[in-house]
C-alpha cells in the first residue's frame, strides 16, 4: 500500500485485504456512525475520524502523517499480513474459504483498552443497535462535544478523569440497566489501579483473564473480547450464545458447553484463534445461524 498526506488528510491507495464496512461491522467495536455509503465517522483513541474506502483507496480526513504513525495505522492494523493470515486459516479449515473469501477485508482493530472494557461490559445481553446508544448517552453525559466532518455533534468517548465521578444512577439514566453497577466497579479499578493495563502486557493470556474477571459483572466471553479487541491477544476466542450456535452447527451437531467450544477453538486455530472468530461470526451473522 502507498500512504500519502495530501491536502491534510492521508490517502491510502493499492490497499489490499481491507475493507472499512467489513471492519467496523463485525462486531468488535460500537462507536461509529456510517454517513454515507462506505464513510463513517468513528470516535475511538480518545479521537474523531472521518474515513471513506473508495475501492483499494482509503482517505482519512483532517488527518496528519505524524497521527496516522502514532494512532490510526496501528489502529486499522495495516502492519499485519492478513493475506498469510486468511490462507494459514483455509488451511486449516477448507469450510471457511468461502465465507473468508467475501469477507476478505476484515481486521481485527487495536483499539484503547479502558473503551473495549467499558463497551463490551454494556454490550451484555444487548443487541449492537441498544450498546451503540447507550455508549452515545454516557459520552454525551460525560465527553466532550465535536463536530462532526458534516457538522453534526458528536461525543467522544470520556476519558476515566471525566467519568470516574458518574454514580450507579448516572448509569441508569444513560440506560446501562444491571450493568451500571459493573460500569463503577470497573472504573473503581481502573482508578486505583488495581486493573492496569501496562501491568496486563507481561502477564500470560491467563492471568490476564484472572485479573478480568475480578472486575464484576465481567465474564468469560466479556473478559475474552477484551483480550481480543482491547489487548490484541489474538489467541482469544470470545465464546457468546450466539457463537455458540455457530460452532455447535459446524463442529459439534449437539449441545455443547461454551468451556468446551473455546478449548476446542484454540486448539484447532491456535494463534489465530481471534481471526478465525471474526470470520465464523460473520458467517453465523450472514447465514442466520440459530436466530
Amino acid at each position: 500500500m502507498i500512504v500519502k498526506e495530501i491536502d491534510n488528510n492521508i490517502v491510502i491507495s493499492k490497499l489490499s485485504d481491507f475493507n472499512l464496512e467489513e471492519t467496523l461491522e463485525c462486531g468488535q467495536c460500537f462507536d461509529f456512525i456510517k454517513a454515507e455509503e462506505n464513510a463513517y465517522d468513528i470516535i475511538a483513541c480518545g479521537r474523531y475520524l472521518f474515513a471513506e474506502q473508495k475501492e483499494d483507496t482509503l482517505i482519512l480526513y483532517d488527518t496528519s502523517m505524524d497521527e496516522y504513525e502514532s494512532v490510526w495505522k496501528d489502529y486499522f492494523d495495516f502492519e499485519t499480513d492478513y493475506a498469510d493470515i486468511k490462507r494459514r486459516i483455509i488451511d486449516i479449515d477448507e469450510r471457511l474459504k468461502s465465507v473468508i473469501e467475501e469477507n476478505s477485508g476484515i481486521h481485527i482493530l487495536r483499539q484503547d483498552f479502558y473503551e473495549t472494557l467499558i463497551s463490551f461490559i454494556i454490550s451484555q445481553n444487548k443487541q449492537i443497535p441498544q450498546i451503540k446508544q447507550v455508549i452515545r448517552n454516557i459520552s454525551e453525559r460525560f465527553g466532550r462535544e465535536i463536530l462532526t466532518k458534516k457538522g453534526a455533534k458528536m461525543y467522544l468517548f470520556p476519558t476515566l478523569e471525566e467519568i470516574k465521578a458518574a454514580t450507579e444512577e448516572d448509569f441508569k439514566s444513560c440506560k446501562a440497566g444491571f450493568r451500571a453497577k459493573y460500569l463503577i466497579d470497573a472504573i473503581k479499578k481502573l482508578s486505583d489501579k488495581s486493573v492496569c493495563e501496562e501491568k496486563l502486557f507481561d502477564m500470560t493470556d491467563a492471568e490476564v483473564h484472572d485479573i478480568l474477571v475480578s472486575i464484576k459483572g465481567v465474564g468469560d466471553k466479556v473478559a475474552s473480547c477484551v483480550m481480543l479487541f482491547g489487548l490484541y491477544r489474538v489467541g482469544a476466542f470470545p465464546v457468546d450464545v450466539w457463537m455458540k450456535r455457530i460452532m455447535e452447527y459446524m463442529y459439534f451437531g449437539e449441545d455443547t458447553k461454551k468451556e468446551v467450544i473455546e478449548s476446542y477453538a484454540k486448539d484447532k486455530f491456535k494463534e489465530l484463534s481471534g481471526y478465525a472468530q471474526q470470520y465464523l461470526f460473520i458467517y453465523g451473522k450472514n447465514e442466520r445461524i440459530g436466530r
